[in-house]
């Protein structure tokens, strides 16, 4: 096994640790929210400005250049719509949510949504893990560096993404959910050995995971019923920012 695939196993044993164990952070559900989980808000969106839209704006070069037919020239900035696209995605499964939520306070007094959206939402999630997981192994991250940069962005976004579909779902998370996104992850890794897609298939699971990313940070890491701390929040945006740029 070669250093550079031990150490992406590491980091995806690291993203499961974190799905698996999360729950257990004393401060995850706090009101007002945590100075911790402010500044972690901040990593995440200073990853979505300053490495995440750069990297896309890369990818959509690559996939302009191959792509030449009339039928596509509409489309001058076709990894943009895939990100929007999949941003629409998770928008749409948010609101799902919301709804049946809502709904089930009404008929059945019970503050989760129903079991059917729950397994839509996890399979979204699902394949978004399993994204990441892939792109540990053919992402952009090509130095040791930039994998801990990628990990540490992903991971403190993924205490917040796993506190919100608890409290989406309550019990069967714990139960069922998150088991099934520490596996995606693994999954996803697993594939990143077996299989190598060109680079223009890359651009378009980026830009997929891009849109998800981007509306997943802004929706968890900008709480307003959670009391964020701003100072907390511009310091860990403030520190990413400048070790990004140091690398």
């Amino acid at each position: 096994m070669s250093l550079f695939i031990l150490i992406t196993f590491l980091l995806a044993s690291g993203f499961v640790a974190i799905h698996l164990f999360s729950r257990y952070l004393p401060f995850i559900d706090t009101i007002p929210r945590s100075r911790l989980l402010s500044a972690a808000g901040g990593i995440s969106v200073a990853y979505v400005f300053i490495h995440l839209l750069p990297e896309l704006s890369k990818h959509n070069e690559v996939l302009d250049k191959s792509i030449q037919s009339d039928a596509f020239e509409f489309f001058e900035n076709h990894t943009y719509i895939i990100a929007m696209l999949g941003l629409a995605v998770f928008y749409g499964l948010e609101r799902l949510v919301k709804v049946s939520k809502r709904k089930q306070r009404t008929e059945r007094q019970i503050d989760k949504a129903s079991d059917g959206v729950f397994w839509i939402h996890i399979s979204a999630f699902f394949l978004y893990n399993a994204l990441i997981g892939y792109l540990l192994l053919h992402g952009e991250q090509e130095t040791v560096t930039g994998l801990l940069f990628y990990f540490l962005a992903l991971a403190v976004h993924f205490v917040t993404s796993d506190n919100a579909l608890r409290n989406a779902h309550k019990a069967i998370y714990d139960r069922v959910g998150r088991w099934l996104l520490a596996g995606s992850i693994l999954a996803g890794w697993l594939l990143g050995i077996m299989v190598e897609v060109n680079e223009n298939v890359i651009a378009v699971l980026f830009a997929t995971l891009a849109g998800g990313v981007i509306l997943n940070v802004m929706k968890e890491e900008l709480p307003e019923e959670r009391e964020s701390n701003f100072w907390a929040f511009a310091s860990g945006m403030a520190a990413y920012t400048f070790l990004l740029l140091l690398a």
